[in-house]
């Protein structure tokens, strides 16, 4: 059997338009929780109105945890996305 050069390149053309697609998806995802962190917590950490190892909570939720969300999103982003090219077949040989 075989195969049309213009079938293979339909295939590699709707594999790639289903990978971005999904790698769309992912980067909305992750810039929501961005926006919520970013946003959200800034706007409710003066309700936290309690201290943290001396500091009010809401200036560790400002200071360090928006970071480690961001680290976190930034580490989950690139697993993610290694886990899209290899499922489409476009992840990179070294």
């Amino acid at each position: 059997m075989t195969v049309d050069a213009s079938d293979s390149s339909t295939t590699a053309l709707a594999r790639r338009q289903a990978h971005w697609r999904a790698v769309r998806r992912l980067t909305a995802g992750l810039l929501l929780v961005w926006a919520g962190v970013t946003f959200g917590v800034a706007f409710q950490a003066r309700a936290l109105s309690f201290n943290f190892f001396g500091w009010p909570f809401s200036f560790w939720v400002g200071a360090q945890g928006a970071v480690l969300v961001y680290l976190l999103l930034v580490g989950l982003y690139a697993w993610a996305a290694r886990r899209l090219d290899e499922a489409h077949d476009l992840d990179e040989l070294d």
